[in-house]
């Protein structure tokens, strides 16, 4: 069958997803390494006292689409934006990326900032299909809820956030606990005390690999592989691997081609497959969609040997409220009532 078990059988029409912030599916690994540089049931939110004080519900963003959150729906992919305050200044909305490493901005806020984009001190920002080389910013703070950076350098990324404006990425979430309400269009970030899951809420353990990937356990029938929680993507993306395994178990007309752009404008190919049940932790997806293919982040991330995914928001954006507990090393889910699945 060679490298493509499936390819040319029973294919439809080429789909297209972007996998980068175009459409906010980004799984940016913006490297800080310098390179020389070419020119230029509703459950109640958690309390807002103590700690946790002067959350989300005091930065404002006037949008005339869902401010903070927007869930899946069949014309389009949920969202997860976070309000946030650069040296004092905003709030700029902000992609929440899990898997990002690095948080990232466009260039309309560097200039809104009043900071100047040079050739110096330049990175590697390594998307789902390549890299590129893109300048950085100079920031006194970036702040959050109860997350708060000190002096560091923002990568600039393309202005194709579809209204947002940069990424929010993984830094300094070590020991927070995100609150995700769909439904309530809130989001919150604040310390985790390694809170038990609320009640009716289905919980998805995961472990905290390099750059505190989400990275969980999951299993297509009889296939076990792994997969990393991706916030900021818009499709669910497998590896070659996985492809192969599921060469006997996908119907030909569940096959059509498909194209992933990512954030550094690369495109790669790929085929858009229906899934058997997908189970992770304890939940069960059926019917999903996904995105098989040799794409740069797998290789990127050394994930080439064995089944793996990357869950984008095509799925999470379909659930009720996503919390990300970082110190208990787990996500706490609640299914809408409504779900397909």
């Amino acid at each position: 069958m060679g490298d493509r078990p499936w390819a040319m059988r029973g294919t439809r029409g080429p789909g297209r997803w972007i996998a980068g912030l175009a459409t906010l599916a980004i799984a940016l690994a913006a490297m800080a390494e310098e390179v020389p540089a070419p020119a230029a049931p509703a459950v109640p939110p958690p309390p807002a006292n103590g700690a946790e004080a002067g959350h989300l519900g005091e930065v404002v963003v006037e949008a005339p689409e869902p401010r903070y959150v927007a869930p899946t729906r069949r014309d389009r992919i949920g969202r997860i934006w976070a309000p946030v305050l650069i040296n004092d200044k905003g709030p700029f909305r902000l992609v929440l990326d899990t898997g990002a490493t690095n948080s990232a901005v466009t260039a309309q806020v560097a200039a809104a900032l009043g900071i100047p984009l040079t050739n110096q001190n330049n990175v590697m920002l390594r998307g789902v299909t390549g890299s590129r080389t893109v300048p950085t910013i100079p920031i006194d703070s970036l702040v959050v809820g109860d997350l708060e950076l000190r002096s560091k350098r923002l990568p600039i990324v393309i202005d194709a956030l579809g209204g947002a404006e940069g990424v929010l990425g993984t830094e300094g979430l070590q020991d927070k606990r995100i609150y995700i309400d769909f439904r309530h269009d809130k989001i919150t970030i604040f310390r985790s005390h390694s809170e038990r899951p609320p009640p009716g809420f289905a919980t998805v353990p995961v472990r905290i690999e390099g750059g505190l990937l989400l990275v969980a356990d999951i299993r297509i029938g009889s296939i076990r592989a792994k997969a990393i929680i991706d916030t900021g993507g818009q499709a669910t993306l497998a590896n070659v691997p996985m492809r192969e395994a599921l060469s006997r178990r996908v119907r030909p007309e569940d096959i059509r081609a498909d194209e992933i752009t990512g954030a550094t404008l690369d495109v790669q190919t790929g085929d858009r497959v229906r899934l058997p049940a997908l189970h992770i932790g304890d939940l069960t997806i059926r019917g999903a969609n996904i995105t098989v293919g040799d794409m740069f982040i797998f290789q990127h991330w050394k994930m080439t040997k064995e089944p793996a995914l990357l869950i984008g928001m095509d799925l999470l954006g379909l659930l009720d409220t996503v919390i990300i507990d970082y110190k208990r090393h787990e996500l706490q889910v609640l299914e809408r009532r409504d779900s397909r699945y």
